[in-house]
């Protein structure tokens, strides 16, 4: 929006040529890094302001977090907590986003869409929950059919409408990220690549949610995550970036990195107030949208292999519950009583039961985030 106030109408019509420092100064506009920075700045101002009015709000509505009793005494203290404050980080993006981005990007409103269908499931299940005093809220088997929903959805709109290439570029194989050789060597076609543009967007959204679960965990791990696919969305989106770095050349997600500019900052405004102790806590409103966001911006940018590196704790987190349902099933079957890898699932409970405190577990969780968002970054030279 002010994209086109700024540069499209007023430096168009009225700079262009002209002497006018101030004139001369709107031609900065066009160009999307300014606008990446700025879009941070707006999403984190906007979390900031807003952020105390939303938590009165849920407070005043009684939207609290309901605590599982199975979970320690110091997440009982948690019980209350006003919740959905996902709703915040949701709306910084898109205001910051609209205001920020160029609109006629096919890229940045499958973006914009994706995050908006995930959140909704989210909030599905929070209203459920905690307003209609349901305990388990959506099912299942009701939330994988929302989102396969969406990820059919993203699939229909680049079949569709979108000159998107379905080849599985690979980190480490510069062949698999040159146009002319990629398509014959990973080509796998939509419709196999449907099935992995579901694996993706569940696994992303899903991971998210689980590692949910403490006090600034997940808003920490999603700053870091983002700030890497910022970087990584824009060096994709820039064909001097990209042809020098040896990645697949996507030049249609130039405004998507405005879009994770505006993530990185509404996360960062989050965690003013989802910091131990937490005054909210962005429930599956949040945590599934971010996922959401994630996988789509991974999948636009052809750089789904890389979200392992990115959200490499989302990751961890996931395989965590994985490893110990699958595990537990199968001495229950085998031996005739299930036994556990860790003393609870997901991972971060596990270190919480061993002893340790939670802000030692959340930072600790945070170094090795930054460790793996480093690592991301590395691979653009190992091709």
């Amino acid at each position: 929006m002010l994209y086109y106030f700024l540069y499209q109408f007023i430096f168009q019509n009225y700079g262009r040529g002209g002497e006018s420092i101030f004139y001369k100064g709107l031609n900065v506009i066009q160009y999307v890094t300014f606008r990446t920075a700025w879009a941070t700045i707006t999403a984190l101002l906007i979390s900031l302001l807003f952020g105390s009015k939303v938590i009165r709000k849920l407070t005043e509505l009684n939207i609290g977090q309901e605590i599982r009793e199975e979970l320690s005494h110091e997440h009982q203290a948690k019980k209350g907590t006003p919740t959905m404050g996902g709703i915040l980080i949701l709306g910084a993006v898109f205001l910051s986003t609209i205001l920020w981005a160029r609109l006629d990007s096919l890229y940045l409103w499958l973006a914009l869409g994706a995050t908006t269908a995930f959140g909704l499931i989210g909030f599905a299940d929070d209203y459920i929950k905690i307003v209609k005093k349901r305990s388990m809220g959506l099912t299942g088997w009701q939330k994988i059919l929302g989102q396969l929903l969406t990820a059919l959805i993203v699939w229909g709109c680049l079949w569709l409408f979108a000159n998107y290439p379905w080849n599985l570029s690979v980190p480490f194989f510069k062949v698999t990220a040159i146009a002319e050789y990629s398509q014959s060597v990973t080509w796998i076609g939509p419709i196999a690549y449907l099935v992995f543009i579901v694996f993706v967007l569940l696994g992303s959204s899903n991971a998210v949610n689980l590692t949910d679960g403490m006090d600034g965990l997940a808003a920490s791990i999603t700053f870091i995550a983002m700030a890497a696919l910022t970087a990584l969305t824009y060096v994709s989106s820039d064909a001097r970036w990209s042809e020098i770095l040896l990645i697949t050349h996507k030049p249609e997600a130039a405004e998507l990195t405005v879009f994770c500019g505006a993530m990185v900052g509404a996360s960062l405004g989050f965690l003013w107030y989802n910091a131990p102790p937490a005054e909210v806590f962005m429930g599956d409103v949040g945590s599934l949208a971010i996922g959401g966001a994630l996988g789509t911006i991974a999948i636009l940018t052809k750089q789904e292999f890389l979200l392992i590196f990115i959200g490499g704790v989302f990751i961890i987190e996931a395989a965590s519950v994985m490893l110990q349902v699958s595990y537990f099933k199968f001495t229950k079957r085998t031996a005739g009583k299930g036994k556990r890898i860790f003393l609870q699932a997901p991972l971060h409970h596990h270190f919480q039961l061993l002893g340790w405190k939670e802000p030692k577990i959340v930072f600790r969780f945070v170094i090795v985030g930054i460790l793996f968002a480093l690592l991301s970054l590395s691979t653009l030279k190992l091709r």
